[in-house]
């Protein structure tokens, strides 16, 4: 996410001041033309040093991981580093931030419908020590914007598209969907976005959100079968049929969490994602769209650049297929 935002920021005119740790490259962002700084978020100094010079700031970082053998660095980072950027932005008297927050950290209708910013939620409805840090980290958030700072929040829902290259728990769907790692599923719900949409979604805040304001950066909601549905028509690649219950799929995580724990290795069927899946995690971005114009691009069309950049990258190394070309 963060190095679309850098790339369409740059696409824009503007010059921009990235912040990454040593040794951790953007291949995305290979070739395009923006300052590195070095740092890491939770080494408040170096945050300050390196935002200077800053008229505004995107504050899109963060460790997204269902499952860490030290939770307490996803909290250093998601929660003390965003005070970190907060405090330098208060210190460079920027002109905005945006903050980039997280779906996790708002509210789910208990029916499935689709919530929105205002939906009721609470610190006991997050699940997993990525949605807790999401929540607290927003709360400091909304802290600094009481006291002045002028900040707008943003929360993409389940970006997709190309570039994620770790990848993240999202893009490890379909990678594992294009290894044939997935034999089965279970019942469950996204908010689909094209990444692009969502970079856009930045910079359209910057421009047009109202200071102290959440916007859900979102699409189409989508049940997991119909997502693995359409890339079975992009990839050719038959979907998972059988469906789980989810009672059998949380004692398998309990399982894999058990081994986690002894062997210190990342868990197949990560217990908090599982545990996310209980609910329909169904969005409304209908605010952004109707306040700040966020573009509304096919979710197919995301999907399927998606699908091509993993092949082009050698994701995928056994597909008999060609996907179809990115546009």
């Amino acid at each position: 996410m963060g190095g679309h935002v850098a790339r369409l920021l740059v696409e824009q005119n503007w010059e921009v001041i990235a912040l990454r740790r040593e040794g951790s490259p953007n291949p995305y962002l290979s070739g395009v033309d923006l300052e590195w700084r070095s740092g890491d978020l939770r080494d408040s100094d170096r945050v300050r040093q390196a935002m200077a010079g800053c008229a505004v700031v995107f504050h899109v970082a963060a460790d997204y991981r269902l499952w860490a053998p030290r939770p307490e660095e996803i909290y250093a980072t998601n929660v003390g580093g965003t005070v970190n950027v907060l405090q330098a932005a208060a210190a460079h008297a920027v002109e905005r931030v945006v903050y980039t927050g997280s779906v996790g950290a708002l509210g789910l209708n208990r029916d499935g419908t689709p919530a929105n910013e205002s939906t009721p939620v609470a610190l006991d409805d997050m699940v997993g020590h990525y949605k807790r840090s999401k929540f607290l980290a927003e709360r400091k958030a909304e802290e600094y914007a009481l006291q002045g700072l002028p900040i707008v929040m943003v929360h993409p829902s389940t970006p997709v598209g190309a570039g994620d290259h770790k990848p993240t728990p999202t893009g490890k769907i379909i990678v594992d969907f294009l290894n044939r790692r997935l034999p089965a599923y279970v019942d469950t719900g996204l908010n689909l976005v094209h990444i692009r949409d969502v970079a856009w979604g930045h910079l359209l805040a910057l421009e047009k959100g109202r200071q102290g304001e959440k916007y859900i950066l979102g699409n189409r909601n989508l049940r997991l079968a119909e997502i693995f549905h359409l890339l079975e028509k992009i990839s050719g690649l038959p979907a998972p049929r059988i469906r789980l219950p989810h009672g059998l799929v949380l004692m398998l995580a309990h399982l894999n969490a058990w081994f986690s724990r002894v062997t210190g290795k990342e868990p197949r069927i990560p217990l908090e994602g599982v545990r996310m899946a209980h609910r329909l995690m169904f969005f409304d971005a209908s605010r952004a769209v109707r306040e700040l114009g966020l573009p509304q691009t096919p979710v197919e069309q995301a999907l399927a650049e998606a699908v091509g950049w993993y092949v082009e990258n050698g994701y995928a190394p056994h597909l008999p297929f060609t996907p179809c070309p990115r546009k």
